[in-house]
Parts: C-alpha cells; sequence; structure tokens
C-alpha cells in the first residue's frame, strides 16, 4: 500500500478522483462546513437570549445537518480515519432529529 495513500483512497480512488485533487477550493469547502456546524451554537445562544431561557430552535438541527454532512465529506476529502469517525454518524443523527422534528415528535424549542 501506497505510504501517503490515506485511509479511503485505495478503495475510491478510481470511483471518485476528484474526492482526492487538493486545491484551495477543498479549503474553502472544508471552512464552509466549519462555519455552518460552527454558527448553529451562536444562532441558539441568541434565541435562547431573546427568549430568556435555554431553547434550541428548529434551524439549529438543520445547521446541524448541512454543518455536518458537509464536514462528513470534507474528512473524506482529508482521507483520515480518526477524522472520518467524527464526523461519519453525525448526518445520520441530526437527520433523524429532522425528520422527528417535521412529524411532530414535539415542539422543537421545548427548554
Amino acid at each position: 500500500m501506497n505510504e501517503a495513500a490515506g485511509f479511503l483512497q485505495p478503495l475510491l480512488g478510481r470511483a471518485l478522483p476528484w474526492l482526492y485533487v487538493d486545491s484551495k477550493l477543498w479549503t474553502v469547502f472544508g471552512l464552509l462546513g466549519n462555519a455552518v456546524f460552527s454558527s448553529r451554537f451562536v444562532i441558539q445562544w441568541l434565541y435562547s437570549e431573546r427568549r430568556g431561557k435555554l431553547l434550541v430552535p428548529p434551524v439549529f438541527w438543520h445547521l446541524s445537518f448541512w454543518g455536518s454532512l458537509i464536514s462528513l465529506v470534507y474528512a473524506l476529502h482529508i482521507d483520515k480515519l480518526p477524522i472520518i469517525l467524527s464526523f461519519a454518524f453525525l448526518p445520520f443523527l441530526y437527520f433523524r432529529n429532522l425528520t422527528l422534528m417535521r412529524r411532530g415528535g414535539g415542539p422543537a424549542d421545548q427548554g
């Protein structure tokens, strides 16, 4: 196995060659995922401050899902197992929360 190759590149490199091409766009994409994922806490904090109690707005779950999905794709690009594993299951969890929220599983901002 090539020492420079990452964890998944030997398996996915032929099918998804664009995933392993290094460019400034990948850096921007990774920063975007980080910004979306991190912004959820700022929005939740502002939402709670306005109402004077700890609340979680519905947009928190949308930002969680999209930020974790973008970060997972970037982690696949970086191709380091610890980073991939840190994001691997998050989009599924946040998607499930969005599904429960849409089904009326309870108020999304209950505190």
